[in-house]
């Protein structure tokens, strides 16, 4: 089944002005359900405009985001609002973690944006089986600057998980970390993956980190230059 498919999709900032800038350019690729993909290029090369386009944060300039088949272009800010709250868990590179609030209420925040009961116990119960999957069930009660880099990413992890999402979105998630720090959230979002069937797409500046996801698509200039097949999902 597709998860996502994407058509002649463009981005143009400052469309018709001066300095207009292109951001993507004619991009046509799709991942079926379940897929863990990395979206390889260097920075400027378009990676977080199109996990933008995919996560419905920002509107194409040009081209279809079809979402479980469902034209996204379609749809009112509300639904879009709607659906990217329902389907899309985000992990962002600087985590945005709110610094006011616990580990524990950090992951429950989705939750509260969708509008579900998430003092409820279920709510709970879930995020603390997360922070249990990525190994911080001890620091429930701690706050943000409490934790190193690599916990806070794995806080970001279970964030973008708690609301059961059919989609993830990470954004250069180990580029601030070392190496074996590297492995382990790499490790920890393909076990997410395998046991969960959720499709997971990760870009990086990193080709070691793309080589390490079922699929390597690798972008330039806001081109898709290769799409590869690195091994059976």
């Amino acid at each position: 089944m597709t998860a996502i498919e994407v058509r002649g999709l463009g981005v143009k900032y400052r469309q018709g002005q001066p300095g207009a800038v292109t951001a993507l350019e004619g991009v046509t690729l799709s991942v079926q359900s379940g897929e863990f993909v990395s979206v390889l290029g260097r920075a400027g090369s378009g990676k977080t405009t199109l996990l933008q386009c995919l996560g419905l944060v920002l509107r194409p300039t040009s081209g279809l985001v079809l979402l479980d088949g469902t034209d996204t272009n379609a749809l009112t800010d509300g639904q879009r609002a709607d659906l990217r709250s329902r389907r899309i868990g985000f992990v962002l590179r600087d985590r945005n973690l709110l610094p006011g609030l616990t580990v524990l209420e950090n992951v429950l925040l989705p939750l509260r944006y969708a509008g579900v009961a998430a003092l409820g116990r279920a709510g709970r119960a879930r995020a603390r089986d997360l922070l249990d999957l990525v190994g911080l069930a001890d620091q429930a009660r701690a706050r943000p600057d409490q934790l190193s880099v690599a916990q806070a990413q794995r806080v970001a992890i279970a964030r973008a998980l708690v609301k059961v999402p059919a989609l993830v979105l990470a954004d250069e998630p180990t580029g601030e970390v070392d190496d074996e720090t590297s492995d382990e959230l790499l490790y920890l979002l393909q076990q997410v993956n395998r046991m969960s069937d959720v499709t997971i797409i990760v870009t990086t500046q990193d080709r070691d980190v793309a080589s390490c996801m079922d699929r390597m698509i690798r972008l330039g200039a806001g081109r898709v230059l290769s799409d590869e097949r690195l091994r059976v999902a």
